[in-house]
Formats: structure tokens, sequence, C-alpha cells
């Protein structure tokens, strides 16, 4: 799956948080949370268990095209523009894609865009457990106010 084709995919929900740091910092922050976040032996143990394409960490740091964290794989990297993840296991295929924008001097605004396809009865499932009980979106806005936390 590529770029094009995570567009495809159904979207979930959008979350934005402005960060008072410029687009470089904000990019070496939220380089730092989602490698931290999905680093650790819980995320792999998860990862592993829905059977993810992509378990394990692997590939250039800073996060660049190829590179993997737990559950997802970097399909493009415009270092202070754009992040896109795509992963995949049993009961989905997804994306998260992080756009940064200027929102003035020394101001950025953050956005992470999930889509997701969750096939046959085991993927509604899933969907209801993760989307329909709102953890989604707890965890995406956590994981915004964590880089909004380290870039400034």
């Amino acid at each position: 799956m590529d770029v094009t084709e995570s567009l495809a995919l159904p979207l979930i929900d959008e979350h934005s948080t402005v960060v008072a740091a410029d687009t470089d910092a904000v990019w070496r922050g939220l380089g730092d949370v989602l490698d931290g976040s999905y680093a650790g032996a819980g995320a792999v143990r998860f990862a592993r268990l829905v059977g993810c394409a992509d378990p394990v960490a692997s590939g250039p740091r800073p996060l660049a095209e190829g590179s993997t964290i737990s559950g997802f794989r970097v399909v493009a990297a415009d270092p202070g523009r754009e992040l896109v993840l795509l992963g995949r296991h049993r009961f989905s295929t997804y994306a998260l894609t992080f756009l940064l924008d200027e929102a003035g001097p020394g101001r950025t605004v953050v956005r992470a865009v999930s889509r997701a396809r969750f096939p046959g009865p085991a993927g509604a499932l899933y969907r209801l457990l993760v989307v329909g009980t709102g953890g989604h979106a707890i965890g995406v806005r956590h994981l915004l106010a964590s880089v909004r936390g380290r870039s400034e």
C-alpha cells in the first residue's frame, strides 16, 4: 500500500493542536514522540498479538520513508510538512497522516488524520472497541499533546 491507496481508506477522524514552536522543532518532536510511544514492550506485544505487518521499529532515524514503528510503516516523509504512516493487521488496514502547517511566527498547527478499513465481522467488532468507545480519539489527542509538550 502507498500514499495514494491510503487516501482511499475511509476517514475516521481528524484532530489538531497548535504548537508554540517552528515546524522543524515540531517535526523533531513528532519523531521523538512516535518512537517513544510505539517502542515499548507493550506496543510490540499488542502489534504481534493482532498480527501487524510491522510489529517492531526498524529503519532510519529520524523517521523516513521505509522506517517502521510498532504497527506502522512510513510511506511518506516530507520533513517539516507531512508524515504518512500505514499499517495493517488481522482486523484493519489503516493510515495515520500528520500534517504540519505554519500558523505564524514560531507557531505550527499539527493535524492528525486517521483513515481505516475494518473488514468482516471481526473488523467491525474491532472498530467498535477501538473507535466506537472513543479510545482512538483519546489516544490521538494524547499523542498530539505529547508532541506539543516535547516541541515547545
